[in-house]
């Protein structure tokens, strides 16, 4: 009987950890989403640097970057490795001037959680395609870190950090075991940008190839 009551207890408090585990994650996807819910607009300037296992940077690259809800999205690397990726909410187009070649996507759900494009799209489901915790440093910093619940998801995690609900850093691990680090500079949140600023302009004589299902 003690024995029996021993494993009663002991369920009980493993039921309350998960439940208060769900509890704070959901918390945690809440609070973010209200962050980032709040972004109308999001302008920044970035540098990305992807690493190996090892720490070794491979790629240290430059660019700008706008977002837009519902759905907009600009991207561009500077030169040498110079790449444009825009997203009407629809399609995805990547354009390599190098390659003088668009690719044509349709945002699929794999595609819609490529992390940058969490500035431009739905919040609302956060929880159900994340586990989310959440730390603080001191009152003015937050770091939020995503785990998808997708086996076919583009990342194993992803942590943002915001400084007084200001965007300045994404980490990225992939499944190849490279981090990519993304700093955000000039932050622009919520000014005007017009829908014309998330359109390509390439040559006609670039071949254009439709990915599109």
């Amino acid at each position: 009987m003690i024995k029996t009551g021993r494993v009663i207890l002991a369920s009980f408090a493993l039921l309350l950890f998960a439940t208060g585990t769900v509890r704070a994650e959901q918390q945690a996807a809440d609070r973010l989403a209200d962050v980032l819910g709040g972004y109308s607009t999001f302008q920044a300037a970035f540098t990305q640097v992807v690493a190996d296992e090892q720490g070794r940077v491979m790629q240290q690259t430059t660019g700008n970057l706008k977002a837009k809800r519902p759905g907009l999205f600009y991207w561009e690397t500077d030169p040498p490795a110079n790449q444009f990726i825009v997203s009407d909410g629809e399609t995805v187009e990547l354009y390599d001037p190098d390659l003088e070649q668009v690719t044509v996507q349709e945002l699929d759900e794999q595609v819609s959680t490529t992390p940058a494009l969490l500035l431009s799209g739905e919040t609302e489901g956060l929880a159900e395609t994340y586990e989310i915790t959440e730390e603080h440093y001191g009152d003015s910093t937050r770091e939020y870190t995503l785990l998808p619940r997708s086996e076919d998801s583009l990342f194993v995690s992803l942590t943002l950090t915001f400084y007084n609900g200001e965007l300045q850093a994404m980490r990225l691990d992939d499944s190849l075991a490279q981090r990519t680090e993304l700093e955000f500079g000039n932050i622009r949140i919520n000014e005007p940008v017009p829908d014309g600023a998330f359109e390509l302009d390439y040559p006609d004589s670039v071949d254009v190839i439709q990915g599109i299902q």
